[in-house]
């Protein structure tokens, strides 16, 4: 099972992201918008999500609200966005929602943090 599930409705920010990853060692899957994201968090048990918010069928913070929802408190979500809104980083924030990452993804920057939240 992978550690990290990055949800996005962009093949090239999902292959950017899990690819950067996947050559530092970590295992990575991919969801292709919330629905999906939030299908796979059911069915598996990841450490860690990196979720866009603007998504088709179903948005990464409805995605984050349902998952919290559930009863999968103890899984870490990190929002990779354009969106800057101060109302939707409070809506990420009460649903959980650990950090919020303005696109595009600097992944040197973001390794630490990243492997520290999966325990690597």
């Amino acid at each position: 099972m992978a550690d990290i599930l990055i949800v996005d409705d962009s093949a090239t920010v999902r292959n950017e992201v899990s690819s950067f990853l996947a050559g530092n060692g970590i295992s990575v899957d991919t969801a292709i918008d919330g629905q999906d994201g939030l299908e796979k968090i059911q069915r598996g048990s990841f450490k860690l999500v990196i979720c866009d918010v603007n998504m088709p069928r179903m948005d990464g913070l409805t995605m984050c609200e349902k998952v919290r929802a559930a009863g999968k408190t103890g899984l870490h979500i990190i929002m990779l966005t354009t969106e800057s809104d101060p109302s939707m980083k409070e809506r990420g924030k009460a649903a959980g929602v650990k950090g919020w990452i303005v696109k595009p993804f600097n992944g040197p920057a973001a390794l630490a943090g990243i492997k520290s939240l999966i325990g690597k």
